[in-house]
């Protein structure tokens, strides 16, 4: 199981931090390209919540239910998701917001724009689909967390773990379109069996939050579906995060 919660860390040691604890072992994350589960690994531990933002215009209006849901739940990373805007706006808009997150010892990633991470003070960014993640690498590491979603076939997994990302995301929904469930439990169920490198399930509603605990998700992503209603943001992360308690091992 895991440990207690370690003490806030600085900003520029979240990566590692943030690498670490995903990893259903110590060092999943953290070096050396990500092939196949060890034959004897470490039992992983209960895995945690991953927030993924809407398109945010109005930092400063969104950091309050931010700062809501972060007090909620166990919260590991909040992708943040920025409205269209000049590169100032939106830079300022990831600045308004890296210290809400950061200051529960969560991480921030933005959506995209690997070219703002480091002057918005970010943890690193979320790609979409192998072209996007190739080519934003040189950006990001080794400083930063590259974490891909969106890859179509087995084989693109494959490449991005090797290539060094540092987590696959399956499930989100892509153009409006988001796979079927049983794909998704199928997919992290696959990642999680074989694979090192740690894996976010992207739940589609409260209701997928335990059948995808039950894959061996590592991380569990809850989308623009938790933001819907403000009055209830805070109670629908507690109930996300009480799903993710693991049965007890039997004596």
């Amino acid at each position: 199981m895991l440990a207690s919660r370690p003490p806030p860390v600085h900003a520029h040691n979240l990566p590692r931090q943030f690498s670490a604890r995903l990893g259903y072992h110590a060092g999943a994350m953290t070096s050396g390209p990500k092939t196949s589960r060890p034959k004897h690994a470490e039992p992983r531990p209960a895995p945690r919540l991953y927030l993924v933002t809407p398109p945010v215009a109005d930092a400063q209006a969104f950091s309050t239910p931010l700062a809501a849901a972060l007090a909620a739940g166990d919260v590991a990373a909040v992708l943040l998701r920025l409205a269209e805007g000049d590169e100032r706006t939106q830079i300022n808009r990831a600045k308004t917001l890296v210290p809400v997150v950061q200051e529960k010892n969560a991480a921030l990633l933005i959506g995209g724009h690997a070219d703002l991470v480091a002057r918005a003070g970010a943890d690193g960014a979320h790609l979409v689909g192998l072209a996007e993640f190739t080519a934003a690498l040189a950006q990001l590491k080794p400083e930063r967390i590259a974490g891909v979603g969106g890859l179509v076939t087995r084989h693109d997994a494959m490449v991005a773990a090797e290539a060094g990302a540092d987590y696959m995301m399956f499930g989100e929904p892509a153009g409006g379109d988001r796979p079927s469930f049983q794909a998704v439990e199928e997919r992290v169920a696959w990642w999680a069996e074989v694979f090192e490198a740690p894996c976010v399930a992207y739940a589609g509603s409260i209701e997928e939050v335990t059948p995808l605990v039950q894959t061996g998700a590592d991380f569990i992503a809850l989308g623009d579906w938790l933001w819907c209603d403000p009055q209830e943001i805070a109670a629908t992360v507690a109930r996300a995060a009480e799903s993710l308690r693991l049965p007890e091992s039997a004596a």
